[in-house]
């Protein structure tokens, strides 16, 4: 098994191409290991998704306990470096950042997205978040910080003003020590490639079904595109979908739809 170190090394290394790192974000231990099976280099979590298996919504209602729990479970049930995603670090202090980012590495994460949001949807001051990354980054060498802005899903921040408010708050968190910028909710590819340009370093995209394929991200230059929740919905949906024929009707034919085989599911798990 690679050591901390190591692993944080080598999530760091794949965000320097020459492939885009592609992320298909994990919540829960079996998830993560159908994902690595997959031939995926590194893992990241979803905040989002692990909050749904506590029964809680996303917005930072689990608490960093919680969290951090399920992190670390996914962290000792892989080999690969894992990515974990905390909201905005459950506090808008430098030491409750310090805090998570600790709490993060001594789980067995490398790697951490740290948004710029507050529980009730601002975005935080400029220099308050700068201040948290900085934070972040002296408590928990050597931690992979992913640099989250938000600037596209608040609202009061006018149209024309968000694209050059992404590119500055992305500037200055990597200047604070973030490795990755985080720019999620843009498909266009315009746009990508203006944030590419624009951002001194590495740049992270949302997937979503309206995004460019993977090769033309790459083309355009990110280094790293993840999915959030959208795997664990997917799932969340099918299960939804037997679940209504079963009630509904009282037939099956939904159940066997992409299901992984019981012996198969045993030996991904061993």
């Amino acid at each position: 098994m690679p050591s901390v170190v190591e692993k944080a090394e080598a999530l760091r290394a794949l965000h320097e191409g020459p492939r885009v790192l592609v992320l298909a974000n994990v919540w829960d231990c079996a998830s993560a290991r159908i994902v690595a099976k997959a031939g995926f280099p590194a893992l990241a979590t979803s905040s989002a998704a692990v909050a749904s298996v506590y029964g809680y919504p996303d917005g930072q209602r689990i608490s960093r306990d919680l969290m951090i729990e399920m992190v670390g479970r996914i962290a000792r049930s892989v080999a690969l470096p894992v990515s974990a995603d905390v909201e905005a670090g459950y506090g808008e202090t430098t030491e409750a950042a310090a805090q998570t980012a600790r709490a993060v590495l001594a789980a067995g994460a490398v790697g951490i997205n740290l948004e710029d949001t507050t529980a009730d949807g601002r975005l935080l001051p400029l220099e308050a978040q700068v201040a948290r990354i900085r934070a972040a980054r002296s408590a928990a060498e050597p931690l992979v910080i992913n640099a989250r802005t938000d600037v596209f899903g608040v609202e009061g921040i006018s149209a024309p003003d968000k694209m050059p408010e992404a590119i500055r708050r992305a500037n200055a968190y990597l200047a604070a020590g973030a490795d990755c910028a985080f720019v999620p909710w843009v498909v266009d590819p315009e746009r990508i490639a203006a944030l590419v340009r624009d951002i001194r370093g590495p740049l992270n995209v949302l997937i979503s079904p309206r995004s460019p394929p993977v090769a033309e991200l790459e083309r355009l230059g990110v280094r790293r595109a993840s999915v959030g929740s959208a795997l664990a919905r997917a799932a969340y949906g099918l299960t939804a979908s037997i679940a209504r024929e079963l009630h509904d009707s009282g037939t099956y034919a939904t159940l066997g739809q992409g299901a992984i085989p019981y012996a198969e599911m045993q030996q991904i798990l061993e």
